[in-house]
């Protein structure tokens, strides 16, 4: 999420990440992060989301990288749909895979 200003409302929080803030904390699907209680800080809930923050002081932007509970690794990693021609010519769909670890490799001749 790109933003020209830390201060931001809970609804625009949620309209950039996805996460909504409630009085339990930072929540997305079954996952809800405390946040410490007092009023919002988009920051302070950034870091507890272990979300990057960087600042570009000449573009005077902020950016939001995504979520890294664990700070090793990101929550999901969801890919979208992909559908492609097997080498026999058939379609096959990504999502056919779902639930289970995928590698895409890709290749080009140019």
């Amino acid at each position: 999420m790109i933003v020209d200003s830390l201060d931001m409302t809970p609804s625009a929080f949620r309209a950039g990440t996805g996460w909504e803030i409630k009085p339990e904390g930072a929540c997305k699907a079954d996952v809800c992060v405390p946040l410490g209680g007092g009023p919002f800080s988009a920051r302070q809930a950034a870091e507890r989301l272990g979300m990057a923050v960087v600042h570009d002081e000449q573009a005077a932007l902020w950016a939001f990288g995504p979520e890294s509970l664990s700070s090793r690794a990101l929550v999901s990693a969801v890919a979208p749909e992909l559908v492609l021609d097997d080498w026999r010519g058939d379609s096959f769909r990504l999502s056919s895979l779902r639930g289970r670890k995928v590698a895409v490799v890709s290749w080009a001749p140019y």
